[in-house]
């Protein structure tokens, strides 16, 4: 018997947000094949769509339009995802948007925007969440940061920001809500091949659109959900999930920052 095969989701109500493509997209085909309900959440609802339709089981799959932007909206979504199945037992904060661009010549709304998506769309809708599950005294939240949520790197300063401070607020939740049972855990991401980079936000706030090369290069998304779904079974507090570079460059950081800081002046940027 695989390892795999030990992981099941049957019946686990799982809420991912940016599941139109790429990590989300990845995640909601192998939970579905787990026996998961799913609500799958993005700003496209055409795509969501099409992903509910890919999965092994369309029948316990809902989607919910979603704007990360409007976090106002935030608790009538929470109250409309309770509705589906009548509870909701793991969120998967995945939705986000990257940067390429150097941070003298991009415009402030643009650094506002990227945070604004990524940090504070991210907790209005988990704090929006956090009732339900402390009245529960049962809960799990997942959030895909980034290695860069751990490293500062050349082209993706307020990305890079952003993605700190989703770190700083998850751990400071993970210690307040250890006693209603709800469970944290931070997933940073190192080159994935999705579209993370075509959609990246330049200096003047439009879109990259084109691929990184070292984003072509990385890891398959199916690979990316494979291991990321084995560490939400285990409840892990914090993995990097990437190769070998990134997960070296972590340790790097740790141990020898100064070579570090020299290594990535040389970096390849696109």
């Amino acid at each position: 018997m695989s390892k795999a095969s030990f992981v099941n989701f049957n019946d686990k109500t799982i809420w991912i947000t940016g599941a139109s493509s790429g990590i989300g997209k990845a995640m909601a085909l192998r939970f579905s094949r787990l026996g998961a309900n799913l609500i799958l959440s993005s700003r496209d609802s055409t795509a969501l769509q099409l992903v509910k339709s890919s999965c092994d089981h369309p029948d316990k799959v809902f989607v919910l339009e979603m704007d990360l932007l409007k976090a106002g909206d935030m608790k009538q979504l929470v109250v409309k995802a309770m509705s589906f199945f009548g509870a909701i037992d793991i969120l998967i904060n995945n939705a986000g948007i990257s940067q390429r661009s150097l941070a003298s010549k991009t415009l402030l709304e643009v650094d506002r925007k990227i945070f604004d998506i990524n940090y504070f769309g991210t907790i209005a809708l988990t704090k929006a969440l956090l009732p339900f599950f402390i009245d529960k005294k049962q809960g799990h939240i997942v959030t895909i940061t980034s290695v860069v949520g751990k490293i500062g790197t050349p082209w993706r300063s307020s990305y890079s920001a952003s993605k700190h401070a989703l770190h700083g607020f998850f751990d400071s939740i993970r210690a307040e809500l250890f006693k209603d049972n709800i469970d944290i855990t931070l997933i940073c991401p190192g080159f994935v091949k999705t579209n993370v980079s075509i959609n990246a936000l330049t200096a003047d706030g439009k879109e990259q659109g084109t691929m990184d090369e070292a984003t072509a290069k990385g890891l398959n998304p199916d690979l990316f959900a494979k291991k990321a779904i084995r560490s939400i079974y285990k409840k892990r507090q914090e993995v990097v999930i990437g190769g070998a570079l990134e997960v070296f460059a972590i340790y790097v950081k740790r141990y020898f920052p100064l070579l570090l800081s020299k290594m990535l002046t040389k970096v390849k940027v696109t």
